[in-house]
C-alpha cells in the first residue's frame, strides 16, 4: 500500500486567513451596509506600470507570428531577463554572473523549491514572528524547526547565538510581518555566523524596493555573502505580479557545501523539474527593469509608502508603539492596553470596520501584536487611519 507524506499529519491548523474570512463574512452578513476597510491583504492594489502592459501586449503580438513564436523556454530563464536582473545589481554594486541568476514564477515558489538543495537531516531555523510558509514547508519535508523568537526588546531584529545554530537560515529583511530591516551591521553578524557554522542563509527579499534608508537592499552587499547565502526576490509586491508571478534566485558559483555546487545543483533541479516560465510574462518582466519602469514601479510605490505615512502619523499621535512602514509596506504595532491579538482584531472589525492582520497567526511571539498592510487604496487608507485616531483618542 502507497504511504503518503505522513510530515503533512504535522502541519498545524492553517487557521489565519481563513478565520479572518470567516469573521468577516459572518460580520457583513449582519451588517450589509456596512463597507469594510481591509489593512490587513498583502496584495497589491495598483494596476501593472504602463511600461509592463507595452511589454506584455507586444510579447502576445510576438507569440501570434511564426518568425517571432516562442515556445519552450531556458529552464532557468531567458537570457535577456537574467542579463536584466545582473544589470540591476550591478548598478547596486553587486557583480553577479547571469549564470547566477535563475528565474522563478515568484519567491512563493522557490522557497519551496530551493529545499531540495538540502538533506531532510539538515535543521531549519526561522525567526518569529515569521512567513507561516518558512514553518510549513520545513515541516512537510520532515526537518528540524528551531524557532528564534524576537520581540519589542531587539526591534524583532535578534542576533545570532547559540540559540540559533542551524543547517538553514531563514532571514526576512525587510521583514514580513513586521517591517523591521536588518542594518549592515547586524546583518553582517549572520553571514559570519553562518560562515563559520558551515550553514546556509536563505535571504527572502521580496520587499528590498521599499527600502528609502541606508540599509541592505541584498545581502550580497556583505563580505562573505556568497559563501553562505542564496538571495531569494519577487516582483509580486515590487511592481505588481502578484496575478501575473515572476521572481528569481541567485546563486553564487562560490557558495559550496561538502564538495557539491549548490548552483550547479539547482541547474540541475530545474531542467528536471521545470519547463520554466512562460516568454510573455518573462518579457514583461524585463521591462522592469528598464529606466522608464524603474521610474513607474517607484511611483506606485510611493503611494503604498504615502498610505504607510498617513498610517504611522496616527500611531505616533495616540502614543502606540510600532516598527516598519517606513521601509517596508507593513506596520506591525503593539495592540493597545493589554488587549490580545484577535481581541483587538475583533475590536476594530465591530467599532470602526477597519480589517487587520492578527500577530498571533505569524508565531507565537506575535501575540499581542498586530499587521496593517499599506497596499490597499489612499482614500480606505486615509479613512482607516481617521477612524483610528477617533477610537483611541476618546
Amino acid at each position: 500500500m502507497l504511504r503518503p507524506n505522513m510530515y503533512y499529519d504535522q502541519l498545524k491548523e492553517s487557521y489565519l486567513f481563513y478565520n479572518i474570512a470567516q469573521k468577516t463574512k459572518k460580520y457583513l452578513e449582519l451588517h450589509p451596509e456596512q463597507k469594510l476597510l481591509r489593512m490587513g491583504i498583502g496584495d497589491v492594489s495598483l494596476p501593472l506600470c504602463d511600461a509592463v502592459i507595452r511589454a506584455l501586449h507586444e510579447a502576445v503580438n510576438e507569440q501570434a507570428e511564426k518568425e517571432s513564436f516562442h515556445g519552450y523556454m531556458p529552464e532557468c530563464g531567458a537570457l535577456f531577463l537574467r542579463e536584466a536582473i545582473a544589470e540591476y545589481y550591478k548598478k547596486n554594486g553587486i557583480q553577479l554572473s547571469v549564470e547566477e541568476v535563475f528565474v522563478s514564477s515568484g519567491a512563493s515558489d522557490e522557497l519551496g523549491d530551493i529545499l531540495d538543495l538540502f538533506d531532510r537531516e539538515n535543521s531549519a531555523l526561522v525567526i518569529e514572528p515569521a512567513y507561516p510558509a518558512y514553518v510549513d514547508a520545513n515541516t512537510m519535508a520532515g526537518r528540524k524547526i528551531i524557532h528564534l523568537a524576537s520581540g519589542k526588546e531587539n526591534g524583532f531584529l535578534p542576533e545570532p547565538g547559540e540559540d540559533a545554530k542551524a543547517d538553514i537560515l531563514y532571514i526576512c529583511s525587510p521583514n514580513n510581518p513586521t517591517g523591521a530591516v536588518f542594518s549592515y551591521e547586524q546583518l553582517q553578524k549572520w553571514v559570519d555566523f553562518a560562515n563559520e557554522n558551515g550553514s546556509v542563509i536563505l535571504f527572502d527579499a521580496a520587499y528590498e524596493a521599499f527600502i528609502e534608508e541606508d540599509f541592505p537592499h541584498s545581502i550580497f552587499e556583505l563580505e562573505g555573502a556568497k559563501t553562505c547565502a542564496i538571495e531569494i526576490c519577487s516582483l509580486s509586491k515590487t511592481a505588481g505580479f502578484t496575478g501575473t508571478r515572476l521572481g528569481y534566485t541567485v546563486i553564487p558559483k562560490e557558495l559550496q557545501r561538502n564538495g557539491m555546487n549548490l548552483n550547479e545543483m539547482w541547474v540541475r533541479n530545474r531542467t528536471t523539474k521545470t519547463n520554466g516560465v512562460s516568454y510573455i510574462i518573462q518579457k514583461g518582466g524585463a521591462a522592469v527593469f528598464t529606466e522608464e519602469g524603474q521610474k513607474q514601479i517607484h511611483s506606485n510605490i510611493r503611494i503604498y509608502k504615502k498610505n504607510a505615512h498617513v498610517l504611522m502619523e496616527v500611531l505616533d499621535k495616540l502614543g502606540i508603539w510600532y516598527t516598519g512602514g517606513k521601509n517596508a509596506p507593513y506596520i506591525w504595532m503593539k495592540c493597545p492596553e493589554g488587549m490580545g491579538s484577535w481581541d483587538f482584531f475583533d475590536y476594530l472589525l465591530n467599532e470602526i470596520q477597519v480589517v487587520g492582520t492578527p500577530g498571533a497567526g505569524f508565531g507565537e511571539c506575535g501575540e499581542g501584536y498586530f499587521r496593517f498592510s499599506t497596499f490597499g487604496s489612499p482614500e480606505d487608507t486615509k479613512e482607516a487611519a481617521k477612524r483610528l485616531l477617533a477610537l483611541f483618542s476618546r
